[in-house]
């Protein structure tokens, strides 16, 4: 599988303002009337590891500029100055913008190791106290009726899980919603997994949800423990191509994609065995918190072709092309 990386990436790097000079990462970007809205997730230190969203934006989807000198989410607007927004997720759906977000609720500081996954330390913050596990992260849904001014909607996990990879279908599906969650304690017999994977839940309102059903979980080894979502779902005649994350022993991130029915997103038609796209360029295998990460948290249809924005190590946003009718080929073998 040829997924084509852009010549300059990465497209995005860290720089001021200030609360963006540390890293900028998995972004959602959604393209409306020739204009591509990047969210980009940013931090501005290590400590306290702070995210917000902050807004960039595009005529060709490779060269972006801030939108605002601000962030349009942060922790204060939910009453929580220490909470890290992140990894938005963005859809528009009957004339209203989706943004799905994960919420960390305290503050909490980042060392990189150099060897896989970086030492969060929240033992200086005594907020955590108060939960299960520390790091423990929420899911929600802001709105918006343009690109730029979101509202918080309404949470979609409840605080005390760990539940996040959370991304709504682009369109309702017989009249509902549709999500994709990534819950990590709903493993065990209950369950029917012994390991963390990816659900899916629908919703007349987006408040109340049906009883959630497994979707995928890890089958192959480059796939590790669990799996996620990466973007939103992209509709093509031959069902719902979604792009996944897998995390090895090593802690590298992978990519695969699998495709859904249409009518029924519950059912897998079919499923790549080997990654499509893998850490190999220096900005994806090296960066300022975790190395050997390749992370698509959005896609982009334009002229047949697939664009993939994803984060690289936690640092700073690439962007990979591929022809969508290829890609569905591909994973039709």
């Amino acid at each position: 599988m040829l997924i084509r990386r852009c010549e300059e990436n990465p497209i995005v790097v860290p720089g001021r303002p200030k609360w963006r000079r540390v890293a900028t990462f998995n972004p959602g970007v959604i393209l409306e009337g020739g204009t591509f809205y990047m969210y980009e997730r940013c931090a501005g230190s290590l400590r306290p590891f702070k995210t917000s969203i902050g807004i960039l934006k595009s005529t060709d989807g490779v060269h972006f500029e801030l939108a605002s000198q601000e962030p349009i989410l942060t922790g204060d607007m939910f009453n929580l100055p220490g909470a890290s927004i992140e990894d938005a997720r963005v859809v528009r759906i009957d004339g209203t913008y989706y943004l799905s977000y994960a919420l960390q609720p305290h503050e909490f500081d980042c060392w990189p190791s150099g060897t896989g996954v970086p030492d969060y330390q929240t033992y200086r913050y005594e907020g955590w106290h108060d939960y299960p596990r520390p790091m423990i992260t929420q899911s929600g849904i802001a709105v918006s009726k343009d690109p730029v001014h979101f509202e918080h909607l309404c949470f979609t996990s409840p605080r005390e899980i760990d539940d996040r990879d959370h991304a709504l279908f682009p369109e309702k599906i017989n009249g509902e919603f549709v999500l994709l969650r990534r819950p990590m304690e709903w493993v065990g017999e209950k369950f029917g997994t012994q390991q963390p994977g990816i659900w899916i839940a629908t919703s007349p309102d987006l408040k109340s949800w049906s009883e959630p059903k497994l979707l995928a979980v890890a089958e192959n080894d480059w796939e590790g423990g669990k799996i996620g979502a990466a973007a939103s779902p992209v509709r093509t005649d031959e069902g719902w191509l979604l792009l996944y994350h897998g995390v090895d022993g090593t802690s590298t991130y992978r990519v695969g994609a699998m495709l859904l029915d249409l009518e029924k997103p519950t059912s897998v038609l079919a499923r790549t065995s080997d990654f499509i796209m893998e850490p190999e360029e220096y900005y994806e295998r090296f960066g300022l918190v975790i190395p050997n990460v390749v992370f698509p948290t959005a896609v982009v249809v334009k002229d047949d072709e697939l664009l993939i924005y994803y984060g690289c190590c936690d640092t700073s946003i690439a962007l990979a092309t591929v022809g969508v009718d290829e890609l569905v080929a591909h994973i039709k073998k």
